[in-house]
């Protein structure tokens, strides 16, 4: 490794460092806050949400490297071109596929680290995800009332607060509503409560003051009892069973475990349906190598274009690329293509644009039918401003 291939690495690892960690932090910010709403009614949803939050990293790990070392690429190409650093390397001789060759090189390695990302920790972590969030959503009822929180711990049973203490047992203005054993309805108010533990740890007891009970006799007629003290007991909901053993679902799968269930056909999961799982993890690990490819020669065109026209030409490439994949998976998992061409559709297409773009440009760096294509985009679209210009002022369109 040169001096030079030592240089431009180091200027393509922050920005790309930096580009997966906002992206990063930004996609589990968003999820934390919506499991946060999910989970409110959790005594623990603080540390549910700290697991689930833990067990997501790998996914949106996957998501975000393609897009932050595209971009990476892009914006330290483009710097450099704008310092002419790279008219510099091209009049010593350095062609532009030496260019390229470092961040090929760079983009094999994240391949590998993808491979074992999408292959081996994802189908974990989402396991354990859903493993975590099932937890949650069946946690049961411990004998803590959070303020603000509709509380079900059971079919039969409903509770909420106004205001609560830290610990969620000195409680204010309580309303609960209970189905008791015989399937008649009871609804309790109470300006004020206390929780507390029987010593067998099955039961609570609600210590309640100044309040009413609305319940319905024998007769189905309906009674109102009004209290300055009254005490009810309310059992301690434990949790529900573990969720399913890993497997059942083909994206909980590894790369192996895929390929020998789609071999031996002894298996839930259609074929069409593993082998669609299987071909789109490795589409989306092995796009990396084909992203300098593109991103090289967008980074050396944007000296004429400027540098939007090509962070966004290849962005929209990108997702295009990501969507067509999951599209095909879905139509292989249906039967209506078969898998190798639903997914290596997408992934041959991507594959001859990268080239393409890359071979045009090996010629004359710094131009792309990309480029070609936004600079008469750019022409045409000044043609109709100015042609509207002349017909506001009356004066003719040049």
């Amino acid at each position: 490794m040169s001096h030079v291939d030592r240089y431009l690495l180091r200027l393509a690892f922050w920005p790309m460092v930096g580009a997966t960690g906002v992206t990063l932090l930004a996609l589990l910010l968003e999820r934390t806050l919506r499991l946060l709403d999910l989970l409110s009614a959790s005594s623990d949803r603080f540390g549910f949400v700290a697991q689930l939050a833990v067990n997501l990293v790998p996914h949106y790990v996957g998501l975000t490297l393609p897009a932050a070392f595209f971009l990476a690429l892009v914006i330290v190409v483009n710097r450099m071109n704008q310092a002419s650093e790279v008219d510099a390397l091209l009049a010593a001789g350095v062609s532009l596929t030496r260019l390229a060759a470092p961040y090929l090189c760079l983009a094999a390695a994240l391949a590998a680290v993808s491979l074992v990302v999408f292959g081996f920790l994802q189908p974990y972590s989402r396991y354990a995800y859903r493993a975590v969030l099932h937890t949650a959503q069946n946690a049961g009822w411990n004998g803590l009332v959070p303020a603000e929180t509709i509380l079900l711990p059971s079919k039969d049973l409903t509770m909420t607060t106004d205001a609560a203490d830290a610990a969620g047992q000195q409680l204010s203005r309580i309303f609960i509503r209970r189905i008791t054993d015989k399937g008649r309805e009871e609804v309790t108010t109470a300006g004020m409560a206390e929780v507390r533990r029987t010593a067998d740890g099955k039961n609570v007891q609600l210590k309640l003051k100044n309040g009413q009970q609305l319940r319905y006799n024998e007769q189905g007629r309906p009674e109102l009892l009004s209290f300055k003290d009254f005490t009810m007991q309310l059992p301690i909901q434990g949790p529900a069973k573990l969720l399913r053993a890993r497997g059942g679902d083909e994206r909980e799968l590894t790369l192996f475990e895929l390929a020998d269930q789609a071999e031996s056909g002894n298996t839930v999961i259609p074929k069409a349906t593993l082998l669609a799982e299987l071909y789109g993890r490795l589409a989306r690990a092995l796009v990396l190598p084909l992203l300098p490819l593109l991103a090289v020669p967008l980074g050396m065109a944007a000296k004429r274009s400027g540098r939007a026209p090509g962070i966004i030409v290849g962005g929209l490439l990108l997702l295009a690329f990501f969507h067509l994949v999951q599209l095909g998976q879905g139509l292989a998992e249906t039967g209506r293509v078969p898998p190798e061409v639903a997914v290596g559709a997408p992934f041959f297409g991507f594959a001859a644009i990268a080239f393409t773009v890359f071979i045009t440009s090996r010629k004359r760096p710094g131009e792309t039918p990309i480029g070609r294509l936004t600079e008469f985009i750019g022409s045409q679209v000044a043609k109709v401003r100015l042609k509207r210009a002349g017909a506001a002022t009356g004066a003719p369109a040049a």
